[in-house]
C-alpha cells in the first residue's frame, strides 16, 4: 500500500475505504473485513454515518493488528464546540471500540449564514481537537468540507489542520480548495470519488476506461491520485471492494487527464459549505 505523508510525518494509506451510507448492520461489518483482507489499511468513518458500532465490529474481526491501520472519524455539526466535541469524541471511541483514532475531523465548518460567531464556533471546536492530539488519542487533526476562507482561522493556530476532506471527482475539481490546501501542505482528501455512481456511466468516463482495460470506478479513482488526492471510495460488493484497490499499475496520460479534467459537473451533490442548512 502506497502512503502519503502528513504534514506533522504521520504516514497516511494513500486509499480508504470510504463508509458513509453503509447500514449500521453486518453488511457494513463485512465490507469492512473484506476491504481490510483485499489490502486497505485506511478506513473513514464518521459519527454522523451511524454505523460506527458496525465499522468497529469489523475492524475488530479483521485479523489485522490495531497498530497496522488507519481509522478516521468526524465530528458533527451538532457536536460542535469545546465540550461537546470531547463528548462526542469519546462516543466515537466507544462505538468502534478503538483506544485512539489516527485522524479525527471536523465534519462541516460553522459558517457566516448560520452563525454569526462561526470563527469562534470552529476554534473552540479546534481546540478540543488539539488537547486531544496532544494528548496522544489522535494522531492527526483536520477538517472536512471547509473552504479556504474556514481553514484560515485555524491555520493560525498552533496545531494545523493535516487534512481536508472535500467532494472530489470528474467534472468537480474545487480546484481553488485544492490548491490553497496543496499550497500549505494540507493533504487533500475526496470523499464521493465515484460521485455515489453516477460517474459510472458517463460517456467519456467510459471510453477511457475501456482504452486502459480498467473499469470507469478504477480511472475515477486513479484520476484522484494522479491530482494528489486520497480517493475514498465507497462499496459493500465484494467485487467492486477488491477492484477499487487495484489501480496502482496504470497511469492514465496526460492528455486523457485533461479530457476528465474538462468534463462539465455532471454528478456533484451540490452541497456546499456556505449554504447547506445543518
Amino acid at each position: 500500500m502506497q502512503t502519503m505523508k502528513l504534514m506533522n510525518g504521520i504516514e497516511i494509506p494513500s486509499i480508504g475505504y470510504g463508509t458513509w451510507q453503509s447500514p449500521d448492520s453486518d453488511i457494513t461489518v463485512t465490507g469492512v473485513k473484506t476491504a481490510i483482507s483485499c489490502g486497505y489499511r485506511h478506513i473513514d468513518a464518521a459519527a454522523v454515518y451511524g454505523n460506527e458500532v458496525s465499522v468497529g465490529k469489523g475492524i475488530a474481526e479483521c485479523g489485522v493488528p490495531r497498530d497496522k491501520l488507519f481509522i478516521t472519524s468526524k465530528v458533527w455539526n451538532t457536536e460542535r464546540g469545546y465540550e461537546k466535541t470531547l463528548a462526542a469524541f469519546e462516543k466515537t471511541l466507544q462505538d468502534l471500540g478503538l483506544s485512539y483514532l489516527d485522524l479525527y475531523l471536523i465534519h462541516w465548518p460553522a459558517a457566516g449564514h448560520m452563525f454569526d460567531d462561526w470563527e469562534k464556533i470552529n476554534l473552540a471546536t479546534w481546540k478540543a481537537m488539539t488537547e486531544l492530539y496532544k494528548a496522544g488519542k489522535i494522531k492527526a487533526i483536520g477538517v472536512s468540507n471547509f473552504k479556504p476562507h474556514h481553514l484560515r482561522a485555524l491555520m493560525e493556530t498552533e496545531v494545523k489542520p493535516t487534512v481536508n476532506q472535500i467532494e472530489f471527482h470528474p467534472g468537480l475539481l474545487q480546484e481553488e480548495i485544492v490548491k490553497y490546501c496543496h499550497e500549505n501542505g494540507i493533504i487533500v482528501e475526496a470523499w464521493s470519488p465515484l460521485g455515489t455512481g453516477r460517474m459510472l456511466s458517463n460517456p467519456v468516463l467510459m471510453e477511457i476506461a475501456e482504452k486502459y482495460g480498467k473499469s470507469v470506478a478504477q480511472i475515477c479513482i486513479r484520476w484522484c491520485q494522479q491530482h494528489e488526492v486520497l480517493p475514498l471510495p465507497k462499496s459493500v460488493t465484494a467485487s467492486r471492494i477488491k477492484e477499487n484497490i487495484e489501480i496502482f499499475d496504470f497511469n492514465i496520460s496526460e492528455e486523457d487527464m485533461l479530457k476528465i479534467d474538462a468534463l462539465d459537473n455532471f454528478g456533484g451533490s451540490g452541497l456546499d459549505a456556505d449554504t447547506v442548512d445543518f
